[in-house]
């Protein structure tokens, strides 16, 4: 039930959590350095899933904290605007991805002045095969997810709301393992390796953070999709449902830059 409250904003109780995210993120990535000297994965695992647990936990008291009425219309201002930043940090985190692809494949730099320029290897992929499929798997994800939105906002039918999460969510699955196939493919066939040449690497660094983004936002998705089963959002206040399809979209813009990018100016 939600409580009165006589002001805007939302004053937090003291929470172990940012304190268990921290000593979590530190063994994770402590374990990920001492993993990269043949030490194991062991350490970094139960980093991640001490992650993952604080990120249920805390996410699980935002939505607690949202229906006991603490999440006002300033508070939900704060909301919006602090997930857009997020997004645009990770605009800036591919940025980067793209800069080292071009850099290189347009002029590569050497250690000695005066030397020859070399056109860099591109290992071309025929981006009308399984690439177009998908992107257009991608994209008709994007479009039943912003059905959805509508549907929350518009015409408040909740079934039509889960259908259209639902279809996200399996074309996100979809998408997630039509790209495996695709890295199975290409190091086995075409012989692609994770290192050893700098396509390669800019290769499987941009596409395979942009593939983590899709499980996470795939994750997103389906949290929402429960959500929606469970009666939590409405046409008003769907905040949640909102950064989740913000998400998604910022997911399909960039494998949109990726697919002209990787795949048609590098044939």
């Amino acid at each position: 039930m939600a409580h009165a409250k006589n002001h805007d904003y939302h004053v937090l109780p003291p929470s172990i959590w940012p304190f268990v995210a921290s000593v979590s993120a530190f063994v994770m990535l402590f374990g990920a350095v001492l993993w990269m000297h043949d030490s194991g994965p062991w350490l970094f695992l139960m980093g991640l899933a001490g992650v993952l647990y604080v990120m249920f936990e805390w996410w699980k008291d935002v939505i607690v904290e949202s229906h006991s009425g603490d999440h006002t219309p300033v508070v939900v201002i704060g909301l919006r605007y602090g997930f857009i930043l997020f997004i645009m940090s990770e605009v800036m985190f591919f940025a980067a991805w793209f800069w080292s692809f071009f850099k290189h494949a347009m002029y590569p730099m050497y250690t000695y002045v005066g030397t020859e320029y070399v056109q860099p290897a591109i290992y071309a992929v025929n981006a009308f095969e399984l690439p177009i499929i998908n992107t257009l798997v991608l994209l008709l994800s994007g479009c039943a997810v912003t059905w959805a939105h509508h549907e929350m906002v518009h015409n408040g039918s909740r079934k039509n709301v889960e259908y259209g999460l639902l279809i996200g969510v399996l074309l996100g699955i979809a998408f997630t393992f039509l790209q495996g196939y695709e890295y199975v493919y290409l190091i086995t066939e075409r012989g692609y390796s994770f290192a050893g040449d700098v396509f390669y690497a800019n290769f499987f660094m941009a596409t395979g953070f942009h593939g983590v983004h899709v499980i996470i936002g795939t994750i997103f998705l389906a949290v929402c999709y429960f959500r929606v089963r469970a009666g939590h959002f409405t046409a008003e206040r769907h905040v949640g449902f909102e950064a989740a399809a913000w998400y998604w979209h910022f997911v399909d813009v960039v494998w949109l830059f990726l697919f002209f990018a990787v795949y048609i100016w590098g044939m």
